[in-house]
């Protein structure tokens, strides 16, 4: 008499890494109930895996401590990056806290959900925007890394001032929509034109957002080095994939660079910015 034949297991696609949970992937909408994957998911999929690959190799890179690590990402939407982060190395790590900061709070609500179906304990998710976790309690005095995905405009840059106040070791950035210092340059551009001919360079309204999006990654890098910080400046996946592909990778080395607070103040200065100093770049 012949034994059933267990149901086939459904092929998964070549990119799902190993050890994945597939019931997180298809709760993410990244996997079909079916287990496949569209055009779509399968670039979302490639570019938080890339990104993974970064941070994995710093969190391995983090001393040991009783509480594990602690890990806050921000603007973390439908928190795709966090699932990932701890579904591949926190899970298995047994230790360590994932704090997922979102202003919707029906994300938050989703994710929360999530997380218990799934297990995911150590996932916590607070509807606060990113300068309001700066003073929250909900979260610990030092946080080991710092992440930002897509943070738009400002949020970046209030990543980084809560990454500075947390002492963090770590902050892994993407920047996105880098509009404040365009708006900036756009009002001084009448004076500027009239002062420096570099002010060309941004003269034009497509050229003003394009430079404003450069100088203010520039900025926060110099500033980023001001703060004790080596700096590195990578793409996170080809242009094919995603036009914010600027990844900005810091690590706490503890040695202040004066030479990147002087030429900070100076482009600055020679862009007319200087009233942006005080809230966006302060010396600390």
């Amino acid at each position: 008499m012949k034994k059933n034949a267990s149901p086939a297991v459904p092929e998964l696609p070549p990119e799902v890494r190993p050890g994945q949970s597939i019931e997180l992937l298809k709760q993410l909408h990244i996997l079909t109930r079916e287990g496949k994957l569209n055009q779509d998911s399968r670039r979302k999929l490639k570019q938080v895996y890339h990104l993974f690959q970064f941070i994995e190799k710093l969190l391995l890179e983090l001393p040991e401590s009783p509480q594990g690590p602690t890990l806050a990402d921000h603007g973390a939407g439908k928190s795709y990056l966090g699932f990932i982060i701890y579904d591949l190395f926190f899970k298995a790590l047994g230790q360590g806290t994932i704090y997922g900061i979102e202003t919707r709070s029906e994300l938050v609500e989703s994710s929360r959900q999530l997380a218990k179906r799934l297990g995911f304990e150590r996932m916590l998710f607070l509807n606060l925007s990113v300068a309001e976790s700066t003073q929250s309690t909900e979260l610990p005095e030092q946080i080991d890394m710092v992440t930002a995905l897509h943070a738009c405009d400002t949020a970046t840059d209030d990543a980084i001032a809560f990454g500075l106040q947390k002492k963090a070791r770590y902050m892994v950035l993407v920047p996105c929509c880098q509009a404040e210092l365009a708006r900036a340059l756009n009002q001084s551009k009448a004076l500027n034109l009239q002062r420096t001919p570099l002010a060309e360079l941004w003269r034009h309204p497509l050229h003003t957002r394009e430079m404003g999006s450069q100088l203010t990654n520039v900025l926060r890098c110099l500033y980023l080095e001001s703060q004790g910080y080596s700096v590195t400046v990578t793409e996170l996946v080809g242009w094919e994939h995603s036009m914010k592909n600027e990844l900005i990778l810091a690590k706490y080395t503890g040695q202040k660079k004066r030479s990147a607070r002087e030429r900070l103040e100076a482009l600055l200065t020679e862009f007319g910015l200087t009233a942006l100093a005080e809230a966006r770049y302060p010396a600390r």
